[in-house]
């Protein structure tokens, strides 16, 4: 068994800079911004951030983690206050106006339910996908969501109600309405 050991403190401070400063980036710039300028403006060496964060990927992911483990939490707490179709119906419109909001989030949570892609096992991927297959099958156990929906069918589906919202205002205001024909059609 290998042990991993724990970063020197100059290691981690880099590796904290590095965050902090590729979450506003991607916020300025959305995921294509510069790494090469993340690293600068971070105060260190293209090295040193490859090092950290070998992708692209990698490091929108590590950016993120936080947000998409609060989608998560978000799912659980809405499940305990509404019946499950509607806890399943407010999560998505949640996670679209979060996609939009957040820039980078709709690109890093489009590779988590893309087909048979490694990125679908990433952490977000597995905290969004397990927070979807939750409200999933409360909302098939209550009868308001067909049987053979897939919680990746609904991620899938979500992303692109965001990508039509974005497309139709840019500020996600017509997301409820998307979503409310979209679960219409989900019904059983």
């Amino acid at each position: 068994m290998t042990q991993v050991k724990p970063m020197r403190a100059d290691a981690r401070r880099n590796y904290d800079r590095l965050l902090k400063v590729a979450a506003e980036a991607f916020a300025e710039h959305g995921e294509g911004a510069s790494l090469d300028d993340i690293a600068k403006r971070a105060g260190v060496g293209s090295g040193t951030l490859y090092r950290h964060f070998p992708t692209r990927q990698a490091l929108l992911e590590a950016a993120y983690v936080d947000r998409v483990e609060e989608f998560a939490r978000r799912a659980d707490e809405i499940a305990k206050e509404l019946p499950p179709g509607e806890a399943l119906v407010e999560w998505l419109n949640e996670l679209c106006v979060g996609t939009i909001q957040v820039r980078g989030l709709k690109t890093l949570l489009g590779s988590a339910v893309a087909d048979g892609s490694s990125a679908a096992l990433t952490v977000c991927g597995t905290h969004v996908r397990g927070a979807a297959t939750r409200l999933v099958e409360a909302a098939q156990r209550e009868g308001t969501l067909r049987v053979d929906v897939e919680p990746v069918d609904l991620l899938r589906l979500a992303h692109g109600v965001a990508t039509a919202a974005e497309l139709a205002s840019g500020d996600g205001e017509q997301i409820r309405r998307y979503l409310s024909l979209l679960t219409e059609g989900l019904r059983p």
